[in-house]
């Protein structure tokens, strides 16, 4: 693997990890970096070191309505009539909301604007890495958000490197909460909330992983070590990684609701720099396959 924890420290969860990108017609394709006033504050982390980026522009009503039309197109005949209606000044589709995502959440973050940084001067947001921004970071570099029993780490790998370069990282303390944002082009957003109040929305890699992102910080889902597993959850663990390439990550170990275990772990895969197969199985206490309950998952 290209990074491993401190030997007394447990990997809890690693998966990519990048800034968000707002969904909405007003804001789609768009991300903007905010104080806690509101204001912009791209400048201020330019002038503090980070690389010149993109900026953006709220899209006017006729942009979001050709776009919505674009949508329209894609999905049929039902939807167009909906536009026409809501453009009518009828009641459809609610200006903002995308088909097949769902309604917003917050509509100030997410439809009139969407910030992926709401940090003031001198918060813990404003020093997350540049590089999880798309549209700044090398070509070829991928970045990752890992969780342990003590840290929130940033790491960025490049193609043909074997390495895994620090990028930042966090105390778990410094962490207050994760929250998943469903209104997202995969449904795996997340806002990663600091301890004084400064935020980041990023997008991770699948929506399981925002979900146990925050369910792991919460405590509703309990990770265990490897010493606490029994000697037949440890071979059948072994003969799982033994069928696996060299390359696979270590595996994580979650104990669901119902009290089975579940093991996964990640495969880099050659199609492209930071994409991953998720592998995975459930066992009992005795390491024998098991079925996961309703609601585990």
């Amino acid at each position: 693997m290209d990074w491993y924890p401190n030997a007394d420290e447990q990997l809890l969860l690693r998966t990519s990890a990048r800034f968000a990108t707002g969904l909405a017609p007003a804001v789609s394709g768009s991300r903007w970096f905010r104080d806690s006033e509101r204001a912009d504050i791209q400048a201020a982390l330019e002038s503090a070191g980070w690389p010149a980026g993109p900026t953006y522009e709220l899209r006017s009503a006729g942009d979001k309505a050709a776009r919505r039309t674009g949508r329209a197109l894609l999905v049929g005949i039902p939807l167009i009539a909906n536009l026409i209606a809501n453009l009518g000044g009828a009641a459809g589709t609610p200006l903002g909301e995308v088909p097949g995502r769902g309604r917003p959440e917050e509509p100030g973050n997410e439809v009139d604007d969407f910030p992926v940084m709401w940090a003031a001067p001198g918060t813990l947001a404003r020093t997350v890495p540049w590089q999880l921004d798309p549209g700044r970071r090398p070509e070829g570099c991928a970045t990752d958000l890992v969780l342990t029993d003590r840290r929130l780490l940033f790491l960025a790998t490049r193609r043909g490197s074997l390495k895994a370069d620090v990028l930042g990282e966090f105390t778990r303390g410094s962490v207050t909460g994760v929250r998943r944002m469903r209104f997202s082009e995969l449904g795996a957003d997340v806002r990663v909330t600091f301890a004084d109040g400064s935020w980041v929305r990023l997008a991770v890699g699948n929506p399981d992983d925002a979900e146990r992102l925050g369910q792991v910080l919460d405590g509703s889902v309990h990770l265990l070590t490897e010493s606490e597993l029994s000697e037949g959850q440890w071979e059948r663990v072994t003969r799982f990684m033994a069928d696996l390439p060299k390359t696979a990550h270590p595996p994580t170990y979650s104990r669901l609701g119902s009290g089975v275990t579940l093991v996964e772990t990640r495969v880099p895969v050659k199609a492209g720099t930071g994409l991953f197969d998720t592998h995975s199985i459930v066992m009992d206490d005795a390491g024998e396959p098991a079925v996961p309950a309703p609601g585990d998952l």
